[in-house]
């Protein structure tokens, strides 16, 4: 395996682990950004926090009309789990890539303007590496 595949590998595993996370921590409220009385599992929402709280802006209504929608949390945490196993399986990145793009773009939007910095936040830089990894990934490269 040569360089470029290493950290192109690297970059898959670490957006698939940051997917896969908020899932599973959304899922059973590993105490992380989730705590266990609010998991999903005991009928929490997932979008609730986010949604209700987060929200600044232009979109600000529109975002926080949606939190804790039930059909909202389903397409959330699909989305999540999706994205998280395309990405870990190496098996339809594109999609995975795409659905992953359109979750963190909406979330970027949802905190219109950044709080740290006028453009750029940690959603862009994760759109992008989202891309590289869609452009550039092969899937013999495990």
């Amino acid at each position: 395996m040569n360089l470029r595949n290493f950290f192109l590998n690297g970059l898959r595993l670490a957006l698939s682990f940051t997917f896969l996370w908020a899932f599973l921590d959304k899922t059973f409220g590993l105490g992380f950004a989730t705590v266990q009385a609010k998991a999903w599992i005991k009928g929490g929402s997932p979008t609730f926090g986010f949604l209700s709280n987060a929200p600044v802006g232009p979109f600000a209504d529109f975002f926080n009309s949606l939190a804790g929608v039930f059909w909202i949390d389903w397409v959330f945490m699909i989305g999540l789990l999706f994205v998280g196993l395309t990405l870990l399986f190496n098996k339809f990145i594109k999609w995975g890539s795409v659905a992953g793009i359109l979750m963190l773009f909406l979330m970027y939007l949802a905190v219109l303007p950044p709080a740290n910095n006028p453009i750029v936040d940690d959603h862009i830089i994760s759109i992008f590496a989202l891309g590289v990894v869609a452009i550039f990934s092969s899937n013999k490269y495990y």
